[in-house]
């Protein structure tokens, strides 16, 4: 079988358009591929338990962010702020790029 091209990468801006977390934006920290998932700062918080060790000495209750599912998450178009869906075109230089698909705007 072969390797899924997700359209969401490290390091974008989205926003979450289903769950809990609906609403909120965030920058996506890490993208698990082989799950569809990816973690997004600030978004979908669940409380963690953790024992007292070098790092956290008190221990007690965190807040992380869990994995959400790529499609609960959608693009914000770089030109215009809002949430857009991602194409693939080809640029000046004849490279693959992804392209916000409302304003045309080439996403970085």
């Amino acid at each position: 079988m072969g390797k899924i091209k997700l359209k969401i990468r490290k390091g974008d801006l989205v926003q979450v358009i289903a769950g809990d977390s609906k609403g909120t934006q965030g920058k996506v920290l890490e993208v698990i591929i082989d799950k569809n998932r990816a973690v997004v700062e600030g978004a979908n918080l669940v409380s963690k338990h953790t024992k007292p060790n070098a790092a956290n000495p008190n221990g007690g209750i965190i807040k992380k962010e869990a994995p959400i599912h790529i499609s609960n998450l959608a693009l914000i178009d770089p030109k215009s702020g809002k949430t857009t869906r991602v194409g693939r075109q080809k640029n000046s230089d004849g490279k693959l790029v992804r392209v916000a698909k409302k304003s045309g705007e080439e996403i970085k």
